[in-house]
Parts: structure tokens; C-alpha cells; sequence
């Protein structure tokens, strides 16, 4: 880099740390191949407008809590060299960078995301259990399977099946925990081992006094020998204490002996804090929450019975709600009437409800199809740890909706007096275990489709204001533009994270374009589009990185900070800009819809070339699984 060109980059690198609010409030500098990125410690410090007119800045956006200026692939990179050595953040990577922005989380936002981040490796497993649990519900009430032998060993393999997996869902989680926080997963499933040791005392048979418990006594603490059967939080916490234990003894311990000493100092050390720190903490969380639950739906009326629903799906997420059988086996002892589970039930059915809205509210996208329906499914059988960390904890609004439902199923359960008399199973099967005194069977169905409609309607709700606010944020600068956009009808249910089609057309895979480099995926993955007409509209909100001189392509950035390359046509760089029209330029904010570039289809295709038109997702440290498109014909502005 020759020296004017540097003191050109140093004094944009002076006035840029200025606009942001100083060296002080930037935590972390990376690149990307258009974008310089920046995590502030501040955003609201940033003045976004003055930075958007900084001298060779072509754009600029705070996505993932972070500051992203676009430069254009090449420039950024000199940019970021001078940039870096002025703040002191020089030699961050993206990775790092993440990291950063990750700090800024709440702990509330921290715990949420470690939850769903260690449960979404093992959600097959659960979603496994769910069904094998739900079919094996209702098979066991059906005299032609008690009467048949082969389809009770079938009903009886059924629940062994599904009764195995949630029996070892604390080494799952633990596995999952302890790759999640970094350490080396199979540390992870040793730890979920020692947990769920035959040597130790049954924990559910503990808790009911059936079954003499060993103490021992380390440092002078009683240690008694029970399981963890059931103790999701504790496989969690020793999850993560196994990764960082890992991590440490890895680092410390000599390379020459580190293979044999660091595995077997976690485990040892990792078997003594789980009996005498981490296993007594995480059982006394679990009694106290469960006890004070109790206590409000005993002694706080409706309020209690709503606020028991309202917040037990809340329970689940942490893994405690598996100690409510021996709650449930207390109260029938007690009373003969277990309150909770149908308390649970339009719970668990109203983050059902919360499901289907958020699928309503995406019903053209294919994924959340994939995702939504086996989720809900489950839901049906008493299980949400689909619906929960697969969507509704994901996408934060279904849960909130989801929450509110189970409230006002609380309230139509205490309105009822609706009880159960046993307990283990929920919503669908959970009918056959209801008290059948006051018209029980029907106040069953009428709290159920009444929690699951008001989970579903809270949904779409608050998914309104998420589109609100999404539009506010959209519309708050006007675009470069002379003209006014030319928005198209069909996208005007456009929402972030969504994808429009671009142009009409055929729409196929990229391995199926006619050149050696889209079809190898030099560039990046994506789809492509053989098109009726000649236009190409932003298949997303966002900025206009670059617009080719030739006009054939053109680079966007999304507003959730998506690289997107549209190239019009193979080879056509070669017509040198005849044919084609631009209506926009570089730095151009634009919204999905809007008319980017026209084209002669005709004469190009007279020429000789290929008018397909490919839709490449250029950054490599954000490539999209793409098995979830459908191949298809599709109209312009529809949703891919």
C-alpha cells in the first residue's frame, strides 16, 4: 500500500473511531469480505448517518450486535490493516469477533442461548421419545393390544424404547453440555456415566424411601450415594464444569503426559464436585423451585393455578419439571387428587398452540414446516422439548405466547376444579388419568382447546408486533435513490430472514447452472433462477454493496448481514453493460420487491448467452443449508 493511500485509510480509521464513540468503546475489529465489523460496547454511541457519509463507506448496518461498514471486497481489507493498528485490535478473527459480541448478552440471554444451543444436538433423541411415548400411551389403553401377545411385546418393546432414552437424558445432556462449553464430548458422556452409575441408589426410589442410601464422608461433608436420574440441571452444570476442567488440565498438565493425566484429572476431580458441590446444589434449586410452585397453587387461588401454568413450560427449559413426579406422587397420597398434572398438560398444550401460530405466521417456508409440525406432534403426546428448543425458545415471541396460553388454561383448570388421579402421563393420553367427578372428561378437552387457542392467538399477536417493528426499523432513512423504489404487491408479507424470488422463472439448484464456477461453488452455495422476463428484484431488505460496471451482477448485504451476489446470465460480462439498465447504485438502501436491474431477455438470449440467473450467498463463514428450497416454478416476489 503506497503512502498516500495509507494516510487516506488512516484518516478514515481517525474519524471513524470518533464517530463510534472512541477507542475505548470499540471491544473488537474483523473483516469480511466487503465488511469491516466492529463490536462497541456501546451501539447507541455510533452515529449511524455521519458514519454512512464516511469517505469510501458504501453502506453501513448494526446486525448480531455488530457495527458493519461496507467497503467493497479488496478495499476492506487495506481499510481494516490501517484501521486495526490505529485502535490497537489488530490479528481478530471473525470467531473471536463473535465471542465479543456474545459478552454483551445478558445473563438471561446467555442462559437462554446455552440452553438451546446444548439441546438442538440432541433434539432427535427427544423428539424420538416423544413419539415412541405418546404411542405407547395409547396402545396400553386398548383392549386389543392387552388381549394380543404380539402387539403387547410390541407395546412393552415401545416403552422400554422410550423410557431407555429419557432414563439417560442426563449423560445426553451432559455429552452435549460439554461440547457446547468447549470440552471434548466424550468427557461429557463419562460424567453422564458416573451420574446414572447402577452403584448408586435409584434416585426416584431414594426420594420415596424404597431403597437404603450409602453415605459417605469427604472432608468431613456427608456424601449420600444417589443418582441423578431426572437431574437435567445438574447434567448441565457438570456439563460445563467437565468442558472447563477439560480446557484447564489440558493447558497445565506437561504434553508428555497430558494424554493419560488431564482425562483422568476432569473425571476425578469432575466425580468430586459433582457429590459434593454441583449434585447437592442443583437438587436443593430443584426442591425449592417445585416446593414454591406448589405452595401458589395452594394457597394463591386462580392467580397461583395461572402462574403455575403460565411459568412451568419456563421449568422445563431448566430441566426441573422432572422432579414433579415425586411432588405428584405426594399429593396423591395426600389427597387423592394430583392438581398439577392437568396444570402441566394445557401448559405443555398452549406452547403447542404457540407452534402452530409461529407456523401460521411462516406457513410458505419449508423449513419451518419441517420444524414446526413434528414439534407440535410431539406436543400432542406430552413432550415440548421439541416445540420448546427447536422453536419457540429460538424465535422467543411462540414462548412468550405459548406462556400467557398456559396461564389462561390454569385459570379455566381451577374454574373447573380439574384434577387428575394419577400422573406420568399428559394432554392427549392424559385424558384417561383425569377425575371423572364434575364432568371431568369434558373440562379436560374444554381447558385444552381452550389453552391451545389462546397460545395460538398470543402468538400471532406478538408476531405482529415483531413485524412492526421490523417495518420501523425499515423505514428509518430514506434511500439514495432519486426515484422512488418500485416495490412489487407480492412482497408486501416480506419479514426478515426470509428470501423473495428475484425474478420469475424456473427455479433450480446451483449444480445445475451451466458453468464450471457457479456449478462448483467457487463462489459460494445458492440457487439459481432460469427467468420469464427481464428484471431482477432485491430478494431481501438490505444495502447495495456493489453494482458491476457492466451491470450484469450485483452485491447485496442483507439487513441481518447476509452477503448476496446476483450475477445475470454466463459470460454476459462480455456485452460490457448493452442490454442491461441499473435503477440503482452503490450504497442504496433497498426493501425486498424493489426493481434493481432491467434487462433485454430477448436479445441476450439472441447472442448466444445463457440468461440463467444465480443467487450466490458469498460469505463463506455463512453458507445456508439449502435442502430446504423447493425446486420449483415461482412468480416474482414469491417467498423461496
Amino acid at each position: 500500500m503506497d503512502e498516500k493511500k495509507r494516510q487516506r485509510y488512516l484518516a478514515i480509521s481517525e474519524k471513524l473511531t470518533e464517530l463510534v464513540g472512541g477507542k475505548d468503546n470499540i471491544q473488537g475489529v474483523a473483516h469480511c469480505a466487503t465488511r469491516l465489523r466492529i463490536v462497541l460496547e456501546n451501539n447507541d454511541t455510533a452515529d449511524l448517518k455521519a458514519i454512512e457519509d464516511l469517505d469510501l463507506a458504501k453502506g453501513v448496518f448494526v446486525a448480531g450486535d455488530q457495527l458493519q461498514i461496507i467497503f467493497g471486497a479488496g478495499l476492506v481489507n487495506d481499510v481494516y490493516e490501517v484501521f486495526t493498528e490505529y485502535t490497537g485490535k489488530k490479528n481478530m478473527s471473525l470467531s473471536d469477533l463473535k465471542t465479543e459480541a456474545n459478552k454483551k448478552m445478558n445473563p438471561l440471554q446467555r442462559i437462554i442461548k446455552a440452553l438451546s444451543d446444548v439441546f438442538i444436538d440432541i433434539m432427535p433423541g427427544i423428539l424420538a421419545a416423544a413419539l415412541l411415548t405418546g404411542l405407547s400411551g395409547v396402545l396400553a389403553n386398548v383392549d386389543l393390544v392387552q388381549n394380543s401377545e404380539t402387539l403387547f411385546g410390541i407395546t412393552r418393546l415401545i416403552n422400554i424404547s422410550s423410557g431407555a432414552i429419557f432414563g439417560f437424558l442426563p449423560l445426553a445432556v451432559a455429552y452435549s453440555a460439554c461440547k457446547r462449553f468447549g470440552g471434548r464430548p466424550i468427557l461429557g458422556i463419562v460424567m453422564g456415566c458416573i451420574m446414572l452409575s447402577p452403584s448408586l441408589a435409584d434416585a426416584y426410589a431414594a426420594a420415596q424411601g424404597t431403597v437404603e442410601v450409602t453415605t459417605l464422608h469427604l472432608f468431613g461433608l456427608g456424601v449420600d450415594l444417589v443418582g441423578f436420574q431426572g437431574g437435567i440441571i445438574v447434567a448441565l452444570l457438570m456439563g460445563m464444569v467437565t468442558a472447563k476442567l477439560d480446557l484447564f488440565f489440558e493447558k497445565k498438565v506437561p504434553e508428555v503426559i497430558r494424554l493419560l493425566v488431564s482425562p483422568l484429572l476432569t473425571t476425578l476431580v469432575g466425580a468430586l464436585l459433582l457429590f459434593t458441590i454441583i449434585g447437592p446444589l442443583g437438587r436443593g434449586l430443584a426442591s425449592g423451585i417445585t416446593s414454591g410452585l406448589v405452595w401458589m397453587t395452594q394457597n394463591l387461588g386462580v392467580f397461583g393455578y395461572a402462574l403455575f401454568s403460565g411459568v412451568q413450560q419456563l421449568v422445563v427449559i431448566t430441566g426441573l419439571h422432572h422432579i414433579f413426579g415425586a411432588i405428584e406422587a405426594q399429593l396423591l397420597a395426600d389427597t387423592g387428587r394430583n392438581i398439577l398434572n392437568p396444570l402441566m398438560s394445557v401448559a405443555m398444550t398452549a406452547q403447542g398452540g404457540a407452534v402452530l401460530g409461529y407456523l401460521l405466521r411462516n406457513r410458505k417456508d419449508a423449513k419451518t414446516q419441517e420444524l414446526c409440525i413434528p414439534s407440535f406432534v410431539s406436543v400432542l403426546f406430552g413432550i415440548t422439548e421439541p416445540a420448546l428448543f427447536g422453536v419457540n425458545v429460538r424465535f422467543k415471541y411462540p414462548l412468550i405466547g405459548g406462556c400467557i396460553g398456559g396461564a389462561v388454561g390454569g385459570a379455566v383448570v381451577y374454574f373447573t376444579n380439574l384434577a387428575a388421579l394419577g400422573f406420568g402421563t399428559t394432554v392427549v393420553p392424559g385424558i384417561a388419568l383425569a377425575d371423572p367427578a364434575g364432568n371431568g372428561y369434558v373440562n379436560y378437552v374444554i381447558a385444552h382447546v381452550i389453552a391451545l387457542a389462546a397460545g395460538f392467538v398470543m402468538t400471532l399477536i406478538l408476531s405482529g408486533f415483531q413485524k412492526n417493528a421490523v417495518s420501523a426499523a425499515d423505514n428509518s432513512g430514506p434511500a439514495k435513490s432519486a426515484a422512488e423504489p418500485v416495490i412489487i404487491a407480492e412482497a408486501a408479507d416480506y419479514e426478515e430472514g426470509a428470501f423473495l424470488a428475484y425474478t420469475a422463472g424456473r427455479l433450480i439448484a446451483m449444480e445445475d447452472v451451466n458453468d464450471e464456477t457457479f456449478r462448483n461453488k467457487v463462489l459460494g452455495d445458492g440457487v439459481a433462477i432460469k427467468p420469464e422476463a427481464g428484471a431482477v428484484y432485491a430478494p431481501v431488505n438490505g444495502t447495495v454493496a456493489s453494482v458491476f460496471e457492466t451491470k450484469h451482477a450485483i452485491c447485496l448485504v442483507s439487513d441481518a448481514g447476509k452477503e448476496i451476489l446476483i450475477h445475470i446470465g454466463i459470460d454476459t460480462v462480455n456485452l460490457n453493460g448493452e442490454h442491461f439498465t441499473a435503477h440503482v447504485k452503490d450504497g442504496d438502501k433497498v426493501k425486498a420487491g424493489q426493481l434493481l436491474i432491467e434487462f433485454d431477455l430477448k436479445k441476450i438470449g439472441e447472442k448466444g448467452y445463457d440468461t440463467v440467473i444465480p443467487m450466490i450467498f458469498t460469505d463463506p463463514d455463512h453458507q445456508p443449508d439449502m435442502s430446504g428450497w423447493e425446486l420449483r416454478e415461482v412468480r416474482q416476489g414469491e417467498r423461496l
